[in-house]
């Protein structure tokens, strides 16, 4: 999917409670979970065990509604890698990748403000950008 398409369907969902720029990102991705998948797919994870096995342990249930949401808006795609059982790889789309300067910013931000945090190795982020 083109980065054209994911916008429009990004623009086609309505999760929108208001014309504000922050309040429509908060809506897509401002709840407890969700940049945190997105974190890890920068990071290098792509399949839902890995994203159980995080430091924040997510609820599956949680997970699987994130992840769908993520597909929705053209933030991810769904891969299966396996047939019996289909097993699922998710990936970052353009769209998603276009995130990896706001992560970097929230990094940034934590290092500077937040004693005692644990920085990741934001090069990570900083490949999945190209």
């Amino acid at each position: 999917m083109g980065k054209r398409e994911e916008q429009k369907r990004l623009k086609s969902m309505s999760f929108k409670r208001s014309d504000c720029a922050v309040a429509c990102t908060l809506d897509l991705i401002g709840d407890k979970w969700t940049l945190l998948i997105v974190r890890d797919l920068f990071f290098g994870k792509s399949r839902y065990k890995e994203f159980q096995d995080s430091a924040e342990k997510i609820p599956t249930n949680i997970l699987a509604g994130r992840l769908e949401k993520l597909k929705r808006a053209g933030l991810i795609t769904k891969t299966p890698y396996q047939e019996k059982p289909v097993r699922y790889e998710y990936r970052l789309t353009e769209t998603g990748r276009s995130l990896g300067p706001v992560l970097q910013t929230i990094i940034n931000w934590a290092d500077e403000q937040l004693p005692g945090i644990c920085r990741p190795n934001t090069r990570k982020v900083e490949d999945h950008r190209q």
